[in-house]
């Protein structure tokens, strides 16, 4: 096999050609009869069609520009208050799915969901909840929350100490008390809202409480 002959350029950190002694930094492509057309028609004014159809797309966008700004607001459906519990994402994901609530809820994640909310030993979280919630009705009009409990909450033994989960019996007992905390004092801040409550187990089966 037969190589070309001339000199070199090395390919350097940054990418950059390094020329050696005698070697040409730039050369321009040749053509036949030695005229450059590369850069015809780059330019070429551009035609009528052209300008008609730039225009119509931007009177499109401005025309949309409102919508965009809204869409912060409106009507829609829920506000769902989940644990921060690993586990209880999917699940939680999966009940809005099955509820039809997907792009229609807002959501607010707390240690122990409504246990965080109302029991005392997390008393400087409350205010947090309770400021969001307002500006979720505020903002997007929802009719309802949704407080979602689960088993096996490492909030519920910090709130209430190991005995008030020692068995199921009483873990549902401490949950079904807080949720009747919590329904309480919205009725008192919220009194419009619908309040939905349940102890979801962790494979996703819920049990509601009224």
């Amino acid at each position: 096999m037969r190589y070309p002959s001339g000199p070199v350029r090395n390919v350097g950190p940054v990418g950059d050609l390094r020329r050696l002694e005698g070697a040409s930094a730039y050369s321009p492509p040749r053509h036949a009869g030695g005229e450059c057309t590369c850069g015809a028609g780059l330019s070429a004014p551009p035609n009528r069609r052209g300008l008609l159809r730039g225009a119509g797309a931007a009177a499109a966008l401005l025309t949309l520009a409102p919508r965009l700004a809204l869409a912060a607001e409106g009507d829609y459906e829920a506000m769902i208050l989940a644990c921060i519990d690993p586990r209880l994402q999917e699940p939680v994901h999966a009940y809005a799915v099955k509820q039809g609530l997907i792009g229609k809820y807002s959501q607010f994640v707390i240690a122990g969901a409504a246990i965080g909310v109302v029991a005392p030993k997390f008393a400087d979280w409350h205010k947090a909840f309770w400021d969001n919630l307002a500006v979720t009705v505020e903002l997007h009009r929802i009719k309802k929350v949704i407080a979602i409990d689960h088993r096996d909450c490492g909030a519920a033994k910090l709130a209430y100490g190991d005995d008030s989960v020692a068995t199921p019996d009483k873990e549902t007992q401490t949950h079904r008390a807080a949720m009747a905390e919590f329904r309480k004092e919205v009725a008192q801040r919220q009194p419009k809202l619908a309040v939905e409550t349940g102890l979801m187990a962790l494979d996703g089966s819920m049990v509601m409480f009224t």
